[in-house]
């Protein structure tokens, strides 16, 4: 780069406003180039831009309520006292790793708190995987953990089940035998398609993953009440990830964690920065724990809009897909145009119909009866668009 001198002063140099860089390009590390990256698409923008509509964020799955009034509350408490926000969270998150021993019945140092289970997904690659390791993954499903394993450089093997809707257990075993994973994900309920696996399904993918590590992925499992947590007292290979993010509201504090056997969390933290969970979201986690009141009614929400949705689409003979989640599926023949449509309307869902075998599939994020109903009114009016 050409520089020009423009003061006196020995040594002082600024660029010149013509001056152009040289040529270079540092190139990523020779696993990065090929990844396809996550499809971070945002409503934000066009939501921000049109400030007079109400608008449904329906496309991320994140509840559509703010968290219980006393996550506020303990959040604002903590701001209107000597805080120490200059200071470092509590290394490890041991607050809160405390109270979620107890509350899962689990030892402490079966723990990691984590930025987001996506953190606690992170790690588990760095932790466990090297180059051209395979990794066994139920799909489709959260793509995510796609490219946090392919950044080690994993080999990813998908099984697809016949019925991309239903748990295939016995193919992911036959899969398991056949190509012996580093590490076998399957997320349950599984987004998008809201497939579950039993706590008898999941000990038998552990049974058979006799070198590697069964991940279940539990974003969701507040919501369906189904849990595998049990199971980590009998298999030392299993990792249990969970998050703060969907049914407790707090997607905008990321705080998730990871649970598993204590030599597993062990080797995880010798790779992971125990300040990676800013202090505000260890207070609001802390407070959301205690406010299981709170929880049980927006799950109690979600369920009877699920209903609702089911009934609706009934009637308009709309081919759906319910889940034990807070989202469900809808599919429609033009399903580009219905997703677009319901934008111009302030409804924003998820089209996931360019995932194999999901051809026309929408996701609807699902909220309170209220919000349903309104959401239900936008969509029939999109759909009475619709030239036959």
């Amino acid at each position: 780069m050409r520089w020009n001198e423009v003061s006196k002063k020995p040594g002082l140099r600024v660029a010149h406003p013509e001056a152009q860089p040289r040529s270079m390009v540092v190139r990523p590390a020779a696993l990065v180039r090929p990844i396809r990256p996550y499809e971070a698409v945002s409503s934000l923008d066009h939501i921000h831009a049109h400030p007079a509509q109400v608008p449904h964020k329906l496309d991320w799955n994140e509840a559509t309520v703010p968290p219980s009034p006393k996550v506020i509350e303990a959040v604002q408490a903590f701001l209107g006292q000597a805080h120490h926000l200059n200071w470092y969270p509590v290394l490890n998150s041991t607050n809160l790793a405390e109270k979620l021993a107890v509350f899962h019945r689990v030892g402490e140092d079966q723990l990691l708190i984590t930025n987001g289970s996506d953190q606690a997904l992170d790690t588990i690659c760095t932790t466990y995987l090297s180059p051209g390791d395979p990794v066994l993954v139920a799909s489709p499903t959260y793509q995510h953990f796609l490219v946090f394993a392919q950044t080690r450089g994993a080999e990813i093997v998908h099984h697809y089940g016949e019925d991309l809707f239903a748990a295939d257990v016995d193919g992911l075993v036959e899969a398991i035998k056949r190509v012996q994973p580093r590490l076998v994900y399957v997320v349950s309920p599984n987004n998008p398609t809201g497939v579950e696996y039993s706590a008898a399904q999941v000990a038998a993918l552990c049974e058979a993953t006799a070198h590697g590590l069964v991940i279940v992925d539990e974003a969701y499992s507040e919501f369906s009440g189904r849990s595998a947590m049990g199971l980590l007292h009998t298999y030392s290979n299993l990792i249990v990830t969970r998050t703060f993010s969907k049914a407790y509201g707090m997607a905008g504090l990321r705080i998730g964690y990871a649970v598993s056997h204590p030599v597993v969390v062990e080797d995880m933290r010798r790779v992971f920065n125990p300040k990676s969970v800013n202090v505000l979201a260890q207070v609001g986690a802390m407070a959301a724990l205690d406010d299981q009141a709170w929880l049980a009614w927006y799950v109690d929400q979600v369920t009877r809009a699920k209903d609702l949705m089911a009934e609706w689409c009934a009637a308009r003979d709309v081919p759906f897909r319910t889940t034990a989640a807070n989202f469900v599926m809808l599919q429609f023949d033009r399903a580009p145009w219905v997703v677009r449509s319901l934008q111009e309307v302030g409804v924003y869902v998820r089209d996931r119909s360019h995932l194999p075998r999901l051809s026309g599939w929408v996701r609807f994020s699902v909220g309170t009866v209220e919000q349903t109903k309104d959401v239900l009114a936008r969509l029939g009016t999109v759909l009475d668009r619709l030239v036959p």
